[in-house]
This record gives C-alpha cells, sequence and structure tokens, in this order.
C-alpha cells in the first residue's frame, strides 16, 4: 500500500487566507468576510452575564489524580521546564505503548510509532495536513462531529463528507457509510466514543469502517479521547481489529482521562511512516510542548486499573443524574453510552428551534447548553434541530442544583 504525505498542502496552509478556508470550514465567516463568534463563546458569555451554570463547555470543574498533580510539581521543581524531545519525553512514548498494550493488546514500539502532541486537537489537524494530497481528497466523517474536523479538512484543502447518525442510539446506517466512501476517500475518521452524542460504535460500524478503507486504499484516524469514558463496556479501539492496525492512526490524550484539560498533552501512534510523516507537520506548528505534564501524564497511564473504572463509573452517576433532571424538566433524552455529554431532545418544551432555545435557557432556567446544530454542516441542521448538548463532566451538587433548575425549562 502507498501512502501520499502531501507535505505541499502543509507549506501552503501557512499562506495568507489559510484562516478563511479554517473558518469557512467551520461555518464560522461572517457576511464582512471576518470571524464570527462561535456558539461556544457566545454561549459562556450568556453564562458569565446571567450567572447560569455552564453545561455547554467540556471540562471539568474539579482536579485530577493527586498522583498526577504532584508529578506536575515535582518535574516543574526538578527543572523540567524547557524543551522536551521531539516526538516527546522517552518515559511517556514507553508509557503510552505500555498503556496500549496493558488495555488493548497492541504492540507500539515507543521510539518510532509514537508522538506527543500539543492535545489531540493539534495531532487531529497535524495528521490531516501530513496525510492529505489535495482538493481531491476526500474525509469521512460521522456527523454531528467534533466542531475542529471541519476547520481541520478545510485548512488542509480537502473535501468533508459526512455519515448523518441517527436517533436514537446515533449508529450510521451501514449503506449510507458505503455509499460515502469512494475512490477519493483518503481519511476515514472515527471518533469512539463520540461527540457530541455520546455513541459507542458497534463491531459491526467499526467492521464495515475496516473494510471499506481496504476497498478504496484509505486510512483510518481515530479520536479516542473518550476512550476511558465508556460505561457500558470496555472501548475497542478500531486498531485491533483484523486487518486495521496498518493502516490506523490512533490519537487520544490526557485532558479527559485526567480531567486536565489545559495541559494539552495529547499522542498519535500508528505505523512508523505514517508516524514520520505527521511528525514532519507537527514539528511546524507547536514544535514541542508541556514539559513538565508529560512525566506526570506518563505517572497517570501507568495508574491502578482502578482508577480507571471508577472515573467511568462516577461520570455514568452524573449523567444520571443530570438525566433524571432532564426528565423531570420534560426533555427526552438519550442516555449516553460514554464520554462528556448527554444529548436531550427540546421539542416538547418548544424548542424545535435549539439554537434559539439556548439562547433563551440561560434567562428561563439558569442553565447554558449547546445546541447539536453547532456540530452539523449547514446543510444538514434541520436534521437535529431540536437536540441540545448538556456536559456532564462537573461536580456532583453543581449537577444537582442544574437539575433543580432546568425543572423550571418547562413552567
Amino acid at each position: 500500500m502507498s501512502f501520499r504525505y502531501g507535505l505541499s498542502l502543509f507549506f501552503m496552509s501557512v499562506i495568507p487566507g489559510a484562516w478563511k478556508r479554517a473558518a469557512a470550514g467551520a461555518g464560522l465567516l461572517a457576511s464582512d468576510g471576518g470571524v464570527a463568534p462561535t456558539i461556544f463563546a457566545e454561549m459562556s458569555a450568556l453564562a458569565v452575564r446571567t450567572g447560569a451554570i455552564n453545561l455547554g463547555q467540556g471540562f471539568p470543574d474539579e482536579d485530577g489524580p493527586v498522583e498526577v498533580l504532584d508529578a506536575a510539581r515535582e518535574a516543574i521543581a526538578a527543572g523540567v521546564n524547557q524543551y522536551p524531545p521531539g516526538r516527546g519525553t522517552p518515559d511517556l512514548l514507553s508509557a503510552i505503548a505500555e498503556h496500549q498494550l496493558r488495555f488493548y493488546g497492541l504492540d507500539v514500539d515507543p521510539a518510532s510509532e509514537v508522538i506527543v502532541t500539543a492535545g489531540a486537537t493539534e495531532a487531529l489537524t497535524a495528521t490531516l495536513l501530513a496525510l492529505i494530497d489535495g482538493p481531491d481528497d476526500e474525509v469521512v466523517v460521522f456527523e454531528p462531529y467534533y466542531d475542529s474536523y471541519a476547520a481541520a479538512v478545510a485548512l488542509a484543502g480537502a473535501t468533508l463528507v459526512t455519515v448523518p447518525l441517527r436517533a436514537p442510539g446515533f449508529q450510521p446506517d451501514l449503506d449510507e457509510l458505503a455509499a460515502s466512501v469512494s475512490e477519493r476517500t483518503r481519511i476515514i475518521l472515527v471518533n469512539d466514543p463520540h461527540n457530541p452524542t455520546g455513541a459507542v460504535f458497534s463491531t459491526d460500524v467499526l467492521t464495515e469502517v475496516v473494510r471499506l478503507a481496504h476497498l478504496q486504499d484509505a486510512i483510518i484516524v481515530t479520536d479516542e479521547v473518550y476512550e476511558h469514558l465508556s460505561f457500558h463496556a470496555p472501548h475497542t479501539p478500531i486498531a485491533t481489529l483484523p486487518g486495521a492496525a496498518e493502516r490506523t492512526l490512533t490519537i487520544s490524550s490526557a485532558g479527559k482521562t485526567f480531567s486536565a484539560t489545559g495541559w494539552k498533552i495529547g499522542w498519535v501512534h500508528g505505523p512508523a511512516d505514517l508516524i514520520t510523516a505527521v511528525l514532519t507537520v507537527k514539528q511546524y506548528l507547536t514544535y514541542v510542548n508541556g514539559a513538565p505534564f508529560q512525566p506526570a501524564v506518563a505517572v497517570g497511564l501507568r495508574l491502578r486499573e482502578s482508577y480507571f473504572t471508577d472515573a467511568a463509573a462516577l461520570l455514568a452517576r452524573k449523567h444520571e443524574i443530570l438525566g433524571e433532571g432532564l426528565r423531570a424538566a420534560g426533555f427526552a433524552v438519550h442516555a449516553p453510552q460514554g464520554g462528556y455529554f448527554t444529548v436531550a431532545d427540546a421539542t416538547a418544551l418548544g424548542g424545535a428551534d435549539a439554537a434559539a432555545f439556548c439562547r433563551a435557557l440561560p434567562e428561563r432556567s439558569g442553565v447554558v447548553a449547546i445546541p447539536l446544530s453547532a456540530f452539523v454542516s449547514p446543510a444538514h441542521r434541520q436534521r437535529y434541530a431540536g437536540l441540545v448538548r448538556f456536559a456532564a463532566c462537573k461536580r456532583v451538587e453543581v449537577l444537582e442544583e442544574a437539575a433543580a433548575r432546568l425543572a423550571h425549562a418547562g413552567r
């Protein structure tokens, strides 16, 4: 199998106008040609102005394990404050490889098949810039999708092709998936567990992705940042499926697993030739990052297994608290299978236009949420028009207060 790296597209991306491609891909260009504010910024400002509880953005409001925090403090005190190696510190690279073997049975060479990045978003962007050749290439994603995907695809100069996820359960139709993958497909991008829907994809879906990737000689890129926050069954990396590893780049990060989203320590692993291509681009983005946080994340990845199972169980309980409050308020709740977010249908509460509903919700009930339409392409927003995303990754007492406030949403 031959892989085309398309590094020329990376260098094109730094010329004037690249920001417009990214903004246009994300649907953020204003009528005057500037960048319009995102719904996330708008809702966060509303939260501050109204004193509402912000369940819009997906970051925890409490710290992660003390062993990990202490390791970062110790690294700073020990002088680990300068540039780390370009691929990442050797100990973290080894810890990532150990983690993949321990949890999934994946044999990863830390010296040639892993790089550390500035969070999963940089890993994703560097991967797309490295592996896309030009405007004839297509990237297939499931829709709704994490908002940076469209911007990164546009920045790389490719075409975004979306496969809708269908409620309830938010699984794709396999025939629609097959019809979306063609000889122009360069990358199939899979986010599992899925943001924003909370879906965990079935084995049938993952197997079909691998089959289609082989059929069209495409690369599979996975975003697995919620890997340890799958509630009802252990996470299955697509790289563990037969025939997948040799064409899969697996992306994850420490932010969600260890409640340290501000550290921005991510990684990508896969075949050495693909990793070299990604590294070639990554070194011209951030170069390196997070020197004292890298040894701390290595400590985290080696924590006892009970830490990971307990973290998933606690988040599942938080979703239950939030879900109970939403149901009591009159929402129809789509219970998540993993991740930070609960999706609810606000139609019965007059929220057929979820964007308008979310703009009114802070004054109406003192809670901020995000319309699911923020995560879909403009042509398909009507499909998800009444759906709202709430973040459950907050303290229990905050979620209990939010649930009580939401009881007023139906009044």
